[in-house]
């Protein structure tokens, strides 16, 4: 059977305190499906994800962002995690590597509080989405339709609200990064 996924390399953009389950269930699903997965971060060698209020595992990052280019990548993952997304929002190239991404027509896909980086992006307004739900107000201040579904995909954009919501999400996910 082909693997929908197979020659695809998606670029996943965290920092320290992404929740882990967002980053590496969706990064299985990904590889599963045949495509190459690459860790980019601000640091540099190394970043450390989150059980919710907990600090979990290290992570190798493939490549610094500084040494990152969209056109090397298919499609774009943003896990959350409260101190991810807060981190990233505040780093120009960070955000500059995910508007980038919406500029190419690239597909992009956010969990939990992972949109707030698009909102620093600013790629959310007129675009139906979803996330954790103290996201609602800036979402919306953003321009966004903020709904409580499990998972919404807008005009290349899938989003989901939190770790329960990861099988759906990592279907959409697969499904719009494969077209």
């Amino acid at each position: 059977m082909a693997q929908k996924l197979n020659n695809k390399k998606i670029a996943i953009l965290v920092t320290d305190g992404f929740e882990q389950v967002e980053f590496t269930q969706p990064k299985q699903a990904f590889e599963a499906e045949g495509a190459q997965t690459f860790v980019i971060s601000p640091q540099s060698d190394r970043v450390q994800g989150w059980n919710h209020f907990d600090k979990a595992d290290y992570f190798s990052v493939d490549i610094p962002l500084d040494e990152a280019n969209v056109t090397d990548y298919d499609a774009l993952l943003l896990p959350g995690g409260v101190a991810n997304p807060d981190q990233l929002r505040t780093e120009a190239k960070a955000v500059q590597f995910v508007k980038s991404f919406f500029e190419a027509g690239k597909p992009v896909a956010a969990i939990c509080h992972g949109p707030w980086t698009l909102i620093e992006a600013d790629v959310v307004k007129s675009r139906k989405v979803t996330s954790w739900p103290s996201l609602k107000t800036d979402l919306s201040n953003a321009g966004a339709h903020w709904v409580d579904q499990a998972v919404v995909e807008d005009n290349g954009l899938v989003t989901s609200r939190n770790p329960d919501d990861i099988p759906a999400f990592n279907e959409k996910a697969i499904a719009l990064f494969a077209k």
